[in-house]
């Protein structure tokens, strides 16, 4: 598992560079697939979402989650997953609508939320929690497409709504103290906000099933 880790690592850096370098694609003509590896990124402050092996110091104890400003960090690589009794495999395109998991590549816990107070806002935590094998409702989020596109798209605007709280993934200017870089707070709220806009932006695409 380190090893595959490792050289998933290596290929994202890779990637990036590779996109710097050089002028990609169109971000229009790029559709998201289950199990692409990308970073989300928060529409308004340009952080992105981010998570590791630290857990809140208040609420649920669990994985903490946070945005982060450093766009090269290896810990802000989530999987995008279907739920575990969909028909949707590897490569399937993403309908607006869907009810998808974000499985951070780094711990293999999942993107969660609950009805514990966030400690900074007070508004409902969002952590990771679980694993390959540990997965349940609280890790479910409802794909809402800000435009009139059908498929989620690489850098199309979207909300990602909490099944079970109805909370909708959100961040802010609000920055730990304790947590080196300036990470902000990520948390939920029920009505929908400027800031509770998400980008995919850097990651690994597989390719839709059966294109060339």
């Amino acid at each position: 598992m380190a090893l595959s880790v490792f050289l998933l690592l290596l290929f994202l850096d890779l990637d990036e560079s590779s996109h710097r370098s050089a002028a990609a694609v169109s971000a229009n003509d790029v559709e998201i697939t289950y199990g692409s590896v990308l970073k989300l990124m928060h529409e308004r402050t340009k952080h992105r979402l981010h998570s590791h092996d630290l857990p809140y110091g208040s609420g649920s104890g669990q994985q903490s989650v946070t945005g982060s400003p450093d766009v090269y960090d290896s810990n802000s690589y989530w999987i995008v997953r279907p739920q575990p009794d969909s028909s949707a495999r590897q490569g399937d395109t993403i309908e607006n609508g869907a009810i998808i998991r974000l499985q951070h590549m780094t711990t293999r816990s999942w993107l969660h939320s609950h009805l514990y107070a966030s400690p900074l806002s007070g508004n409902l935590e969002v952590s990771c929690y679980g694993g390959d094998d540990q997965s349940d409702t609280g890790d479910f989020w409802h794909l809402e497409i800000e435009s009139s596109g059908k498929t989620w798209r690489k850098e199309q605007r979207v909300r990602l709504r909490h099944v079970d709280t109805g909370g909708y993934l959100h961040s802010h200017d609000k920055k730990y103290n304790r947590i080196a870089g300036g990470q902000q707070e990520v948390c939920g709220v029920r009505e929908k906000h400027r800031d509770n806009v998400w980008l995919a932006a850097e990651g690994v695409y597989l390719p839709v099933n059966g294109s060339k």
